[in-house]
């Protein structure tokens, strides 16, 4: 009982950090931006400022919206959440390992997506149909190229569990994967696309005619839109999470191993600042490109992955 109790606070514990971090990690990118393209930046905080000001802005709903249209941004936000919580970035076998499954995670994204494609759509406004329907044509191309990605550590340990795939990864003696480079490259142009940064879109623009996450959520006020917000947030921490845990996942904890914890906090600081910062680096470098030029981007992303699945299965390394 004194375990199970234990693990429980360790993977709440575990969760809030990811919650809790997540829009300083996003305005950590931004202000890296920001010191890169020489100008001052909004500060560390401000994610947290329009959250907490969205939170106090009364929600205004369309005459015309259903039940989907209210329910989206609480579904967009749990499911998120429940995707921080079965990535372990601190310690391993914690009490949602079980459930930690790599093909699973990915349909909890896919759930996600399909909630805020449906409510952009329920209101019937072109922006909102238009934004759901290159939502949906990204998400085609990128969720094949994710589970290619996934399918490469997942052969190497012979385990579709991303806590075994950590656990494995992070306490053996080092080894070189050519394999596993071609899913990282694969797996940072599958990130970019999936949290509508550049060069598929850019989370700073309302231009109509090219943005595709801005889109989805136009009709969105109040505590709604400080929902998507929050679960954006803490959608594009995840994604970075799952990188770490697969590409880099030196520094994570064995199950009990308390006093490791504080090494493995300060080492996921550490990481996911030189994650942010390399983001930004080439988010800075790129240029948005056309909605048209996306299925080739994404498609050599399932190149990439395909080669090191096909690398490892080949070539053994």
């Amino acid at each position: 009982m004194l375990t199970y109790f234990v693990s429980f606070l360790s993977q709440l514990a575990q969760t809030l950090l990811v919650v809790l971090l997540a829009p300083l990690l996003l305005g950590w990118v931004c202000q890296c931006r920001a010191w890169l393209q020489n100008r001052s930046g909004p500060g560390l905080l401000q994610p947290y400022r329009v959250i907490t000001k969205l939170l106090h802005k009364e929600a205004l709903l369309a005459h015309n919206a259903s039940a989907v249209y209210r329910v989206a941004p609480y579904v967009q936000f749990g499911c998120m959440v429940l995707a921080a919580s079965v990535v372990p970035i601190i310690e391993t076998n914690l009490l949602f390992a079980p459930a930690a499954d790599v093909i699973a995670l990915v349909g909890v994204f896919a759930l996600a997506r399909v909630f805020s494609a449906l409510a952009a759509m329920d209101v019937g406004t072109s922006f909102g149909s238009m934004g759901a329907r290159r939502e949906m044509l990204v998400s085609s191309l990128s969720e094949p190229a994710l589970l290619m990605i996934l399918f490469t550590p997942l052969l190497i340990v012979q385990s579709s569990s991303l806590n075994v795939i950590v656990d494995t990864l992070a306490h053996r003696e080092f080894a070189l994967h050519p394999s596993l480079a071609f899913a990282a490259v694969a797996f940072i142009m599958v990130l970019l696309a999936e949290n509508a940064r550049i060069p598929i879109d850019n989370p700073a623009t309302h231009l109509e005619l090219t943005m595709i996450h801005e889109a989805l959520v136009l009709e969105y006020s109040g505590r709604h839109l400080a929902l998507i917000e929050w679960a954006t947030a803490i959608k594009f921490t995840t994604y970075c999470t799952i990188g770490i845990a697969l590409f880099a996942p030196w520094g994570i904890a064995k199950a009990g191993a308390w006093q490791a914890l504080p090494e493995a906090v300060f080492m996921l600081i550490v990481k996911l600042g030189i994650v942010g910062a390399g983001l930004a680096l080439l988010e800075t470098i790129s240029t948005k490109m056309r909605i048209f030029r996306v299925p080739e981007f994404l498609g050599m992303a399932y190149m990439l992955a395909s080669l090191g699945m096909l690398t490892l299965l080949l070539l053994g390394s």
